[in-house]
Formats: C-alpha cells, sequence, structure tokens
C-alpha cells in the first residue's frame, strides 16, 4: 500500500528524516501529537513497524494515545488496513502499536519490550529521570527512535532539561505553537484570545510553550518567581568563615532530604541539598564528612525524637553517637510552617548546580484537589514534598542558627525559652 498524500507542517519533515530523537514541543494548538499519530501510522503502511506508544502514568488503556490513533484510523480512512482492538492497533502487513507507563511498577514491562521500531513518548514533560533511564537502552534496535511531544512546563523537568536545554547527539528538536498549524480551528482561536486576556501568565506557558516559574498552583509560586527574577538562584560557594547548619527530612523508602546552609546576620545561604533513599544515617554522615566544613548543628524534625522499633534508638540518638550535634526543630503545624517560608524565602540565596533539586521541589510543592469539591487541602505528598518540607523545618529553625560562631552547648537556647 503506498504512503498517504497527507500534508504535514513544514517542520515537521523531520519526522521522515533518520533520527535516534525526534522532539516536538511548545504550546496548545500546534498538533504535535495529531500530527505525530498521523505520521506513525502512514509509516506503518508500507513497512511492517513496531510502535510503543507510552507515557507515565497510564492506569487504563484511557491514559494512553490510543483513542488519538483510532480517530485517525477513521479520519484517514484506514480501518481496512488497520484493525482497532481494545489494547492494541494492528495492520494487516504486520504493524502493530502497543501502550504500556512508565511509572515505577510499569518499569519491569517496559523491559520486556523488544524490537520496537519507534517508541513515542506523549506528554513527556512528566517523565522522570528514573523512567528515562530505563527506557532509553530498552529501545535499541538497529535504527530505533524515540519520538518525544509534549508541552513544557518548567525549564527543570527532566525531560525538558535532557532534550531541549541538552539535546542529545542525531537529535531533531522542534518547537510549534498554534502559529506554525495551518489547520488551526476558530474554536481554539476564541480560547486563546481569552486566556491572553485573562491571564497573561498562564497565556505565555499555554499557548506560546513558555515554562512557568513554578507548575501552576504551586503553593511556593510568588516566591520562586521573585526569587529568580531577584538573581537569588546563583553560584553561592561555602564560605569557611561560617558554620554550616544542616536540615534534614528523614526518610527510608521515601526520599531523606538534607539542606546544607549557612547564614549571616541578613541573609540564609542554601549552599548544597542531598536527597536520596533506603540509606542509613550513618551512610548520609559518612557523606557529610567528605565536605570539610565547619559543622554546626543537625536540624531534624519532630519525629527525630521516636525510637526506631528495630534498633531501638531516635534519629537524634543515632547522629549523636556518631559525633553529631543534633537539635530538634520547634514543632509548628504545616501551615505555620509554610507561612515562616514565605517570610524566610526573600533572605535565601541558593546555589545553582548543588540546590538545582531543591529548587525544583519548591516549584513544584502544590496542595491537594480534591475531585468532588476542587477546593485546595494539604500539601500534596509526592517526590517533591521532602525537599519542600526541609525547606520549611529550616524556615522554622532559622532564627535558631547562629549567624558566626557554633554554639558550644545546642540546647542553650531551648532551656533559655524554658523548653
Amino acid at each position: 500500500m503506498e504512503t498517504l498524500a497527507i500534508k504535514y507542517p513544514p517542520k515537521l519533515n523531520v519526522l521522515f528524516q533518520p533520527k535516534r530523537y525526534k522532539v516536538l514541543y511548545g504550546g496548545r494548538g500546534g498538533a504535535k501529537s495529531w500530527n505525530i499519530a498521523r505520521a506513525l501510522l502512514d509509516k506503518g503502511l508500507d513497512t511492517p513497524v513496531r510502535v510503543l506508544c507510552a507515557r507515565e502514568i497510564q492506569k487504563t488503556i484511557a491514559d494512553s494515545v490510543h483513542r488519538l490513533l483510532a480517530d485517525q484510523i477513521s479520519a484517514l480512512g484506514l480501518q481496512s488496513f488497520y484493525r482497532v482492538q481494545e489494547a492494541s492497533i494492528s495492520g494487516v502487513n504486520g504493524t502493530e502499536f502497543l501502550f504500556a507507563g512508565l511509572r515505577h511498577q510499569d518499569i519491569g514491562k517496559i523491559k520486556s519490550f523488544e524490537g520496537v521500531d519507534v517508541c513515542w513518548v506523549e506528554e513527556a514533560n512528566s517523565v522522570t529521570k528514573k523512567s528515562w533511564d530505563v527506557l532509553i537502552p530498552t529501545i535499541r534496535k538497529e535504527a530505533s527512535e524515540i519520538w518525544i511531544s509534549f508541552n513544557p512546563e518548567l525549564d527543570t523537568d527532566e525531560t525538558y532539561s535532557r532534550f531541549v536545554v541538552n539535546p542529545p547527539a542525531d537529535s531533531a528538536v522542534v518547537f510549534l505553537t498554534y502559529a506554525d498549524n495551518p489547520w488551526f480551528p476558530a474554536v481554539l482561536e476564541n480560547e486563546r484570545v481569552s486566556l491572553k486576556s485573562r491571564d497573561p501568565e498562564a497565556y505565555e506557558n499555554v499557548w506560546e510553550g513558555k515554562c512557568r516559574s513554578a507548575v501552576e498552583g504551586a503553593i511556593y509560586s510568588r516566591e520562586v518567581s521573585d526569587l529568580f527574577s531577584a538573581g537569588r538562584v546563583r553560584a553561592v560557594p561555602h564560605d569557611p568563615l561560617l558554620p554550616v547548619h544542616t536540615v534534614w527530612d528523614l526518610g527510608w523508602n521515601d526520599q531523606m532530604s538534607i539542606g546544607l546552609v549557612q547564614r549571616t546576620a541578613s541573609e540564609v545561604r542554601v549552599i548544597e541539598y542531598i536527597e536520596d533513599s533506603h540509606r542509613t544515617l550513618a551512610e548520609y554522615v559518612a557523606q557529610l564528612r567528605e565536605r570539610q566544613y565547619n559543622w554546626a548543628h543537625d536540624w531534624l524534625p519532630h519525629d527525630g525524637q521516636a525510637k526506631d522499633y528495630k534498633s531501638g534508638k531516635s534519629a537524634e540518638e543515632i547522629l549523636a553517637a556518631l559525633g553529631r550535634k543534633a537539635r530538634i526543630v520547634p514543632k509548628l503545624d504545616v501551615e505555620s510552617g509554610i507561612k515562616a517560608a514565605r517570610l524566610v524565602f526573600p533572605r535565601c540565596y541558593f546555589d545553582k548546580d548543588r540546590t538545582e533539586r531543591l529548587v525544583h521541589c519548591l516549584k513544584r510543592y502544590r496542595r491537594t484537589v480534591p475531585v468532588n469539591t476542587q477546593e485546595p487541602g494539604p500539601p500534596l505528598h509526592d517526590e517533591f514534598s521532602h525537599g519542600a518540607d526541609m525547606f520549611r523545618y529550616l524556615a522554622v529553625a532559622i532564627d535558631q542558627m547562629a549567624p558566626d560562631v557554633v554554639i558550644k552547648d545546642p540546647y542553650a537556647s531551648f532551656r533559655r525559652v524554658g523548653q
């Protein structure tokens, strides 16, 4: 069967050129997914191809591009060639489309795919580093390709950083917006104009494809925006004349988050951030000891006093046994802690390279929004909340951190205020 006489925007000629990575990103209305679906269906007409359609989370087939492909098969009149089944699509010549999620519980399944010619990753802005690290070497057939489509959200997102900021060799990166779509419908034009007049900042992200300073609905959206506009995310070198405090959000299965902080009378300098999981306190302490710093105190959340059921010791006691000087952050409810964090933001400087992950967590720290009420609730517990929780503890404890000397008695200030 001959390829169809389908017209594509000139920028999308790259879809038919051999490249390991083909990256389409930009704003709404650019018809990225629509054109990729057509190009893959077109590609599968003459030559049998095996296409894996992936996304970070796919709980059901309804979460995938299955419906988009089925609609394009109908629109192009290819019903006699392609057979649309409940969870797959196949061509009479052996072409097949498979669908899978990339999230942790699906990673074993992804590894089992062999002989994939093209992997299309849709809504790729949410794909994590771990998922990319597993997927990319899995797509290893000779001349295989990875097609990527997404609307950018944050410039620190893994996909944007990996494929737009630092694109790999043998890649074609194409930016598309509604202006590149010759078939842009009038109904979307009305939506575009409406959002531009109603919310110019959201418009720049949604329609012009520009990155946000923080995710929509981020708790610290304004503070993070001010942080960048004031140039307070930059090189922040360690000052050997100032003590270094650490602030911990404890975790084992979840991330352990540790911020390294120096402060002066007017500044809070976050010089480094450590995040990991499934490591012991002794391992983190060994990592800290590699840095020849003038150590002050390790600030732990209230659960740092809780006894571990296996060892019978608390994190506070374990750190003390390892020669550290642990203190407990004064207990404060989450909302009060968030208020404290808002107040400390204007004093903060973050090292651009060594705290990049922490800043990313602050950009993505947001509230739960129940489907039935659509009213913002408490902060969402996810992979980004651990770093944000650590920063909240930092804000609560910061005024008890001595700016110029190491406190010899770590509990003196608590006793002075009657604690």
